[in-house]
C-alpha cells in the first residue's frame, strides 16, 4: 500500500473477524514499528501481545470490572478536564456524530453503555496489545510511545488488517499487569485490538471528520 494513501484511509476499526493474525504477522508488524524514531534511539516501549485463551480470560477480566462499575484507576491523567473548549468541542461532536450513525440516541443510557462495553471485548479481535512504559520515564518517551503506536497502526493497515487504539484498556492498569506478570515499575499507556476488519459491522463504515490543515497551521 502506497504511504500516503495509508495513512489517508486508515481508521479505527470497531469490529473484527474471528480469523486469527498469525505470529508471524505480528512479528512483520512490530518490526517494523520498531523502526520508529526516539529522542536518542531510546526505544523505551515495551509491549505485551495477548492472544488465545489468555486473550479471553483477560477480556472476560476487564468486561467484569468496566460492567460492575469498577471506577477506573488510570496511569495517565484523563485529559479532559483540561482541554481548551475548541478542543473539547471536537470531542463532543465526534462522540454525537457517532451515536447519530448508530442510531443511538443521547438518552438512550442502556445502549451507550454497551458500546462502551465493546470495548472490554477487543471488539471481537483476536489479538490485543498493549503498551508500557518505565515509570521513570517523561514527556518525550510519551511522544516516542505514540509514533511507535501509530507505526503499528499503519503497518497493520498495509498488511489488510485494522486496528482500534483504546485508552478504555488502560482503566485498569493494576489488573492488567498483575494478569500479565508485568512489573509494577511500568505503567499501561494504552491498549489496541488488531485483527481482520468485518466489513458487515456497521460501525466500521463510520469515518471520523478531520479538521482542516489550515485550522492548525500558521504558514510563516
Amino acid at each position: 500500500m502506497e504511504l500516503l494513501h495509508g495513512l489517508n484511509s486508515r481508521k479505527s476499526v470497531r469490529g473484527f473477524k474471528n480469523d486469527p493474525v498469525s505470529h508471524d504477522t505480528i512479528r512483520t508488524i512490530l518490526q517494523a514499528a520498531a523502526r520508529s524514531p526516539s529522542y536518542t534511539n531510546s526505544q523505551p516501549w515495551e509491549v505485551a501481545v495477548v492472544t488465545g485463551d489468555k486473550r479471553d480470560a483477560l477480556s472476560a477480566l476487564l468486561y467484569d470490572l468496566a460492567a460492575s462499575g469498577t471506577p477506573a484507576k488510570t496511569d495517565l491523567p484523563d485529559p479532559k478536564g483540561t482541554w481548551p473548549e475548541s478542543i473539547g468541542k471536537r470531542s463532543m461532536e465526534h462522540n454525537a456524530r457517532r451515536f447519530e450513525f448508530l442510531g443511538i440516541k443521547r438518552d438512550d443510557v442502556e445502549k451507550r453503555d454497551q458500546f462502551r462495553l465493546q470495548n472490554f471485548k477487543f471488539f471481537n479481535a483476536p489479538c490485543v496489545m498493549f503498551f508500557f512504559l518505565d515509570k521513570s520515564l517523561g514527556p518525550w518517551s510519551l511522544i516516542d510511545i505514540g509514533i511507535f503506536i501509530q507505526s503499528i497502526a499503519l503497518a497493520a493497515h498495509g498488511m489488510g488488517l485494522g486496528v482500534c487504539m483504546q485508552a478504555s484498556l488502560a482503566n485498569y492498569p493494576d489488573q492488567v499487569r498483575s494478569f500479565l506478570d508485568i512489573s509494577d515499575d511500568k505503567k499501561l499507556i494504552v491498549g489496541m485490538s488488531i485483527g481482520y476488519p468485518d466489513d458487515n459491522v456497521h460501525i466500521n463504515q463510520y469515518t471520523s471528520a478531520r479538521i482542516d490543515v489550515d485550522a492548525f497551521t500558521k504558514w510563516c
